[in-house]
């Protein structure tokens, strides 16, 4: 690879041959190095479940017989074609017969736990202020498009969408045997409640400021929201006595929620409860059902074709069961060796944060120590998890045999799901639980248990192999891992002290001095043109400090090895962000995702290095040059 090319654009050069001859998928909206990956673990595990289905004997344990029930379910499209929308007219009909919100009120708890639509959730999780202790939470709903700026009147999309949608919707109604005056009025309705509910919900870009989140109101004062709901005995019934606080995650939504959901506007409630509950579930049924239920998901995105059958499948039950094949791919595929390698990356590069902290210019001594507090009580997950939660252990298949079908055993897993989040309310938390599965191509850090998660999934090539040389696996997989560090030090994480607590442990200079770096970070991608609209710099701030600090953290790293090729380091950086998506799914990721797009989370963040420069000889006659009064370093 010439360094000329590299000069010009790092990402083109490392990845231009590749892009030329990458083909997306018809039923994928993208492909590169996170989606390979993803695809050669799915066809791996689609061999195994299958092998399990023919060879039963050869099962590893009851929790896998469950999964490998439910897979047969899943599977099995004659007896779901034969089932055809049936399983799902119950639940339609259950809407239907609401009069009133007198009606809606005598099974409200019933229909939270059913998981039946409604303008808002709750949920149970962490106290963001008191992180040993479940809080319950309330927040809004989700809208039909992709996010609030959709709705704009001049949005270039919207319209187009919104006919996509209806069109399916209709469809679905005529499957299910609706008339189609009746299901043109009622898809219409729900589209109408929709619009109502828009104004009020916050966009993405606000989401991402999650410390935001946290705005604890009197269980009186959240109560008092809605004139036409028991919610105080809706709380009571589901987690047993009156709570004392509600932390709203969104309150000006919740202060508006009588001028939508009232009932003047009961029928358009209604309707968009049916057209909500008509197109959730369309998966679990007929494969016409299945089919017809993707087409607006596919119009976002751009993809061609829905999944085949075999992997829909798959996925449906995989999705269900995912700690258990997690610690199934976990145990059979992720040797010792590896875990011991990983492990010792992390505990080096939480070294090399430990002495840049140190040695830190702009940070105060106080707010140093606290940061380096933070960074020694880290939790460090590697591999997979110890333990399998005891949900799993109640998950029993309902056979066809016994007059059950896919989507009845669905709606009862659900159900468990949503009783065992309840039932943790004023519980200590599980800070070992782990939110993704062994199987899952990703990484994170848990601000409010400050900790990070490195699923097994994500450890092989491009981003680690024991066959690359170390400074490739630092370009790799040590800047995912140090990536997922500076998360506890970012516009978000950095709210947070080393218990998790959302807690302001910086004095005033340091952040406000912090704030001018980010505002720096921000303004480096914010505008920047590519697939045909621009980056918002503020919704991918957080991703974007992230990856600054992961990158240079890593740098250092690789550099203390005996034998250091920072050649092979960018080049493997720029690697695993490699990505070939379809114009629509870019779009949508640049209105939505708090990343930024690959190719620039590649090309930017080098740009602020001085390593990099020295390494490809980059001066201020290349593309790759930025100028060093606008470089952006914060870790």
């Amino acid at each position: 690879m010439e360094k000329l090319m590299i000069k010009q654009d790092l990402y083109e050069a490392v990845n231009g041959e590749w892009l030329k001859t990458a083909e997306i998928p018809a039923d994928k909206p993208a492909t590169g190095g996170f989606q390979d990956l993803v695809d050669e673990i799915d066809d791996l595990l689609i061999a195994d479940t299958n092998h399990l289905v023919e060879e039963p004997d050869t099962i590893p344990n009851d929790l896998m017989k469950e999964y490998i029930a439910y897979y047969r379910l899943t599977s099995d499209f004659e007896k779901r074609n034969a089932d055809g929308m049936q399983p799902l007219l119950p639940i339609l009909g259950r809407i239907e017969k609401l009069t009133s919100f007198s009606d809606l009120n005598e099974q409200l708890k019933d229909w939270v736990l059913s998981g039946l639509p409604l303008p808002f959730g709750l949920d149970v999780d962490a106290d963001m202020k008191n992180t040993t202790t479940n809080a319950l939470f309330a927040g809004s709903t989700s809208l039909i498009l992709p996010d609030k700026t959709y709705y704009a009147e001049d949005h270039p999309q919207a319209e187009q969408l919104l006919a996509i949608f209806k069109d399916m919707t209709l469809q679905l109604f005529d499957l299910a045997g609706y008339e189609k005056k009746e299901a043109e009025r009622m898809t219409d309705e729900a589209l109408a409640f929709d619009r109502l509910i828009a104004p009020h919900v916050k966009s993405a870009e606000e989401n991402a400021d999650y410390s935001k989140m946290y705005n604890p109101q009197s269980v009186e004062d959240f109560v008092a929201h809605s004139s036409y709901l028991k919610l105080d005995q809706l709380l009571q019934n589901l987690v047993g006595q009156l709570p004392e606080q509600v932390i709203v995650t969104e309150p000006l939504y919740f202060e508006q929620l009588d001028s939508f959901f009232n009932p003047d506007n009961f029928s358009l409630v209604k309707s968009w409860m049916m057209v909500l509950s008509l197109n959730a579930l369309t998966g679990y049924l007929s494969e016409d059902a299945r089919q017809i239920g993707g087409i607006y998901s596919r119009a976002l995105s751009g993809t061609a074709e829905a999944r085949p059958q075999k992997k829909a499948a798959f996925y449906l039950a995989s999705g269900r069961f995912d700690q258990v094949l997690g610690d199934y791919y976990g145990k059979k595929y992720f040797g010792e060796q590896a875990k011991n390698d990983v492990k010792q990356m992390v505990e080096t590069m939480i070294q090399v944060y430990k002495d840049r902290l140190a040695n830190n210019t702009w940070l105060g001594e106080a707010t140093r120590e606290k940061a380096i507090l933070k960074l020694s009580t880290l939790g460090i997950h590697v591999g997979y998890p110890d333990e399998i939660p005891e949900l799993y252990h109640r998950f029993k298949v309902m056979p066809a045999e016994k007059g059950e079908t896919l989507l009845t055993n669905a709606l009862a897993f659900s159900r468990l799901s949503r009783e065992d989040q309840f039932s943790k309310w004023n519980q200590p938390v599980d800070r070992d639980e782990w939110e993704m599965s062994a199987d899952t191509v990703n990484a994170y850090y848990h601000p409010f248990r400050n900790i990070i998660v490195f699923p097994a999934a994500i450890l092989q090539a491009p981003f680690y192999s024991l066959e690359q040389s170390k400074s490739a696996n630092y370009g790799g997989i040590g800047a995912v891992i140090a990536h997922e560090i500076s998360h506890a030090f970012d516009n978000n994480g950095s709210l947070f002290d080393e218990l998790g607590n959302l807690n302001n442990w910086w004095t005033e200079e340091d952040r406000q001095q912090f704030q001018t770096l980010a505002d720096a970070m921000i303004a480096e991608f914010d505008g920047l043109e590519i697939a045909g609209g621009k980056v918002n710099g503020k919704l991918t701030v957080s991703e974007n400090i992230a990856d600054a600090g992961g990158l240079s953290c890593a740098l250092e790293a690789a550099k203390r090895e005996e034998e250091t090729d920072l050649e092979a380091f960018f080049i493997n950086w720029a690697t695993i962000w490699r990505m070939k998506a379809r114009p629509e799914y870019s779009q949508l990721l640049l209105a939505v995702d708090v990343h930024a797009p690959n190719k620039l989370r590649a090309n930017i963040q080098v740009k602020n290095m001085e390593d990099f420069y020295q390494t490809f000889d980059v001066t201020a006659e290349d593309e790759m040059y930025l100028a060093p009064e606008k470089r952006v370093s914060i870790w």
